[in-house]
């Protein structure tokens, strides 16, 4: 991202560790321009930086993924199979420790 194109309060993203955050200020030090970030206080080289897009669209797949889990889960929580098990445990907590 171009130092020109940074301004204050704009959401931004670190990409090689994920951060983003909005910009705080914008410093130039020894001809290089850093931004500072208000989610870790560091300075970051604005050459590094790119805009945070805001996505709040969820992956069908992955909600269709989850429904058929929690299925799954719930029928193998009311089977017998799991009923027996319950019924053999003492209820104690053995730690080995």
């Amino acid at each position: 991202m171009l130092a020109e194109e940074m301004a204050l309060g704009m959401r931004v993203r670190y990409p090689r560790t994920g951060t983003a955050g909005k910009v705080l200020r914008i410093e130039e030090i020894r001809g290089v321009t850093f931004a500072e970030l208000d989610s870790t206080n560091l300075l970051y080289r604005v050459d590094n930086l790119i805009p945070a897009t805001a996505t709040n669209k969820s992956d069908p797949a992955i909600q269709e993924d989850a429904k058929n889990i929690i299925a799954r889960e719930r029928e193998y929580a009311a089977g017998s199979e799991f009923q027996d098990a319950l019924k053999n445990i003492d209820q104690s907590c053995e730690g080995g420790g």
